[in-house]
């Protein structure tokens, strides 16, 4: 007899997660002395009505999808990931002229119509990681992103302070599911690098698109574009959670073949929607505030956000008052953190997959999480450096040239201890905790 298996847990920072060997882990294959994986066959000796994959090349399976297919994926969720990063920068121009003619006089709100984006979108991933993992990835993905494209538009029709800030708030707010862990060092250095790029893009754009047009065009420029990627995801794309495709498989079989017990390992008659949810909902806060490594690589991640975000909020006042450059020219010099960016995601790309699997090779072991973190040595101490020479390249006015060497130094660093973090926390919580209580 079949016992239950654990439920899939959420990653820390992506909505996607699932590889092969978690698949192992969970039921969706089971080992067979071979060495290999049972099919549908094999695991009917123990269950013949067990839903599963009918064998490890099944085409549905999201890892067994062509290389094409994947990477559509994968951009598709690298530019969501680039937009809302993009808008919670974009207004940083045009701050001073939205105080003007929405009447806000105190410093800090005005702050808060940039910042109080962050706010929902550091909440979202806590309710929409977990519902994810139980009505499946893309329908997830895809109602979130239309909650924030109802709310960007309606910003740039706000008439006061108040509807802009809640409007701003409720705006706030996939990818090891099918790359094998050889090969999701380079899909999570894309993914990685979109929420760095966006908020480079974002002011240069925001400023130019103020200057010319109106600040209001600001946010229906970014919910047209937005507009144009969430039909591209209706289009190509497709489920890539085990579960819910089996779920959907499973349903379709009982229908066809009229047997109501097909199930899959996850389908029990235990479990309801109000016991799922709450175990899917109070599972994120308890990986949280039980795992050590959650909670070091989290409040790493936050250090190196914070400092991303301190650094962006000197530029106005480094490159328009230290340096005198007129606001769009001043803009411009955001260019440096992209370039950094850029850089830094071409040596840790390639770097991150290599290193993983000559580590595999060297200690003949079949991959660990801990494989990933060796290029952090190089990426932490280069946020430093960069930093120094930004800070002191400013202080004694030198050539302009010389703080965004610094910036791009930093932003270096920045991606770098990002990607590592984020490969690790992926193939170390793929299948996230086991077994916990239903209460």
């Amino acid at each position: 007899m079949v016992s239950r298996a654990p439920e899939a847990g959420p990653e820390s920072s992506t909505i996607y997660s699932m590889d092969k060997n978690a698949a192992v882990e969970q039921g969706l294959f089971t080992n067979n002395p071979g060495g290999g994986m049972a099919s549908d066959h094999e695991e009917g000796k123990d269950d013949e009505t067990l839903v599963t994959w009918s064998g490890p090349d099944d085409p549905t399976n999201p890892l067994n999808w062509a290389r094409r297919k994947k990477w559509v994926c994968t951009w598709i969720i690298a530019l969501f990931a680039f937009v809302s990063p993009m808008s919670s920068t974009m207004l940083a121009p045009a701050l001073s002229t939205i105080a003007k003619e929405l009447h806000i006089t105190n410093s800090m709100e005005q702050a808060l119509v940039m910042s109080i984006f962050l706010l929902a979108y550091a909440i979202g991933p806590f309710l929409l990681g977990p519902l994810s993992e139980i009505y499946g990835r893309v329908v997830i993905l895809q109602s979130s992103n239309i909650v924030y494209l109802i709310f960007n538009t309606l910003c740039g029709f706000a008439q006061s302070k108040e509807q802009i800030l809640a409007f701003r708030f409720l705006n706030g707010g996939m990818l090891s599911d099918c790359w094998r862990k050889e090969e999701r060092g380079k899909a999570i250095a894309i993914y990685s690098l979109a929420p760095f790029i966006g908020p480079v893009v974002g002011p240069i754009a925001g400023g130019y698109i103020a200057q010319y047009t109106s600040w209001r065009w600001i946010f229906w420029a970014t919910s047209i574009f937005d507009a144009a990627i969430q039909i591209g995801s209706f289009i190509f794309l497709s489920e890539t959670y085990a579960p819910k495709i089996l779920a959907v498989k499973a349903k379709r079989l009982r229908r066809e073949t009229g047997n109501p017990h097909l199930h899959t390992q996850w389908e029990t008659p235990d479990r309801t929607l109000a016991q799922i949810l709450r175990k899917n909902l109070v599972r994120p806060l308890i990986m949280l505030s039980t795992q050590p490594a959650i909670q070091v690589l989290g409040l790493y991640r936050a250090y190196l956000y914070g400092l991303m975000y301190l650094v962006l909020a000197t530029f106005p006042l480094v490159w328009e008052q230290a340096y005198h450059f007129s606001p769009g020219t001043a803009s411009l010099h955001y260019i440096a953190l992209g370039v950094g960016f850029i850089i830094g995601l071409q040596i840790c790309a390639p770097l991150n997959d290599r290193t993983y699997c000559a580590l595999k090779k060297r200690y003949s072991h079949d991959g660990r999480p801990e494989f990933r973190i060796p290029l952090m040595v190089p990426g932490g101490l280069l946020v430093p450096v960069g930093i120094f020479i930004y800070g002191w390249s400013t202080h004694y006015r030198t050539h302009w040239i010389v703080p965004d060497i610094g910036c791009a130094i930093f932003a270096m660093g920045l991606i770098i201890g990002f990607q590592c973090v984020q490969s690790y926390v992926v193939d170390a919580y793929s299948i996230g905790l086991l077994a916990l209580p239903a209460s």
